[in-house]
């Protein structure tokens, strides 16, 4: 398992990636419907965001 990038929901770096490169996901909504990661604090929003620049 990858760095937990999601500490609420316990998503991972690698779940979240897989998600934007098989779905095509371009925004952060995307992200929290596909993987749930986000839609708690939302403290983890930015490194979503970085994580969507870096894998479009």
């Amino acid at each position: 398992m990858s760095e937990t990038v999601c500490h609420c929901m316990d998503v991972d770096r690698d779940t979240i990636v897989a998600a934007i490169k098989d779905q095509k996901l371009t925004t952060v909504e995307d992200v929290q419907d596909a993987t749930s990661a986000g839609t708690g604090c939302g403290g983890c929003i930015p490194e979503i965001e970085t994580l969507l620049e870096e894998n479009k």
